[in-house]
């Protein structure tokens, strides 16, 4: 490597391999509890429960470390109402042919319809936000690299530390999405929507659709060399 400035690491912690297969199995079991929902409570969850996982989706790598992303939290019900209103009149063009039949054919064991009361019921969304230029400082103004894929790994972060947190999720990502950049305030010509995430309890009456259920087989998904 070329001469960095750097530190030791000083945070890792090593595990006997018995206890490593053991955490390994631990959460992947808590992870197979983790399902999209639709139906969710509108129970209040405390703020600072998510600004913890937004801190925790912000230590995911990055493209030279440039963090291209910003998380705006929404808990204002006039704000919520903005966005559920836009995103269904998306989706209405969406499903009354924008889509195409093999989309729609797609979604059906899903049961998805233009329909989106979470948006507003749920007590908090998430907006997430690619950065096309800046860097580790906020007055920086460089290139991103690898933005998608940076932002897409932070995304990852966060839908799993509000699941490690007691929350369930659902990932929403109508197209296009520019709406979210006006109702939240953001720089249209910096930023771009990434995904809008919902966040809270899920309702007495939640249910998963049995198609979300079936997942790949190891030997599909995965080859060992």
């Amino acid at each position: 490597m070329q001469d960095h400035a750097n530190v030791a690491l000083s945070d890792f912690i090593e595990y006997p391999q018995d206890e490593m297969l053991q955490r390994a199995n631990d959460f992947l079991a808590n992870t197979k509890r983790r399902h999209s929902i639709r139906s969710f409570s509108d129970r209040p969850v405390p703020q600072e429960i998510i600004e913890a996982c937004i801190k925790t989706a912000a230590t995911a790598p990055s493209g030279a470390n440039h963090q291209p992303w910003h998380f705006v939290a929404i808990n204002s019900l006039d704000v919520k109402k903005q966005i559920r209103q836009a995103a269904e009149d998306l989706e209405r063009s969406f499903y009354e042919g924008r889509a195409g039949e093999e989309w729609l054919d797609a979604l059906k064991p899903l049961g998805t319809d233009a329909q989106k009361p979470y948006l507003e019921h749920a007590p908090w969304l998430i907006a997430v936000f690619s950065q096309k230029k800046g860097g580790i400082q906020s007055e920086d103004k460089n290139t991103n690299y690898y933005v998608h894929e940076s932002v897409g790994l932070a995304t990852g972060f966060l839908i799993q530390a509000l699941h490690n947190a007691g929350l369930a999720t659902l990932t929403h990502t109508p197209k296009p999405m520019s709406f979210l950049t006006d109702i939240c305030g953001r720089d249209r010509d910096n930023e771009r929507p990434y995904m809008l995430l919902i966040a809270g309890y899920p309702s007495e009456d939640a249910s998963v659709p049995e198609h979300a259920l079936v997942k790949k087989p190891f030997e599909e998904i995965a080859t060992i060399l």
